[in-house]
């Protein structure tokens, strides 16, 4: 790693890891969920998976392209991430598994934030953009899981 963008190759590191356990976060709705809305949620969470895996890959690769080395292990994605798992259960309400995923999203939009400020600090407007994009578009996923929720984006 290279003194000039250390931090932000840590911030993307750490974007690696949050993205790749809020996959199976949404892996794990997506397998479990029941209930009336099943045929609407359930083809969402695939658009969703498949969001995170672009975003993860767009990451992985600006990362190399700087010259940073992404994690690539479970195991790293564990030690790194501050999202929390826990095994499939069919009893959890689809609300409450929605209510995890705003969770997870916002979790996800503030470390998008960190990155913005960080690569801001190092100067690196191209790995911003990117960025950008992302934080965009999980806004405004929160926004989408929290009007399923009736409430609103803020809330």
């Amino acid at each position: 790693m290279t003194e000039q963008n250390l931090q932000t190759q840590n911030q993307l590191n750490q974007l690696i890891a949050d993205i790749s356990t809020l996959g199976v976060i949404v892996h794990q709705t997506h397998w479990y969920m029941r209930g009336p809305e099943f045929f609407k949620l359930h083809p969402k969470m695939d658009d969703f998976l498949d969001d995170l895996n672009d975003q993860l890959d767009e990451i992985a690769e600006r990362l190399i392209a700087i010259g940073g080395a992404p994690y690539s292990t479970t195991q790293e994605f564990i030690d790194h991430t501050e999202l929390t798992e826990s095994p499939g259960d069919w009893h959890i309400p689809l609300p409450e598994r929605m209510a995890h995923l705003v969770d997870g999203y916002r979790y996800l939009a503030n470390e998008f934030q960190k990155a913005i400020e960080i690569t801001d600090e190092e100067h690196d407007l191209p790995t911003q953009d990117i960025i950008n994009g992302f934080k965009s578009d999980t806004d405004k996923k929160i926004w989408m899981l929290q009007a399923f929720l009736d409430k609103g984006p803020l809330d």
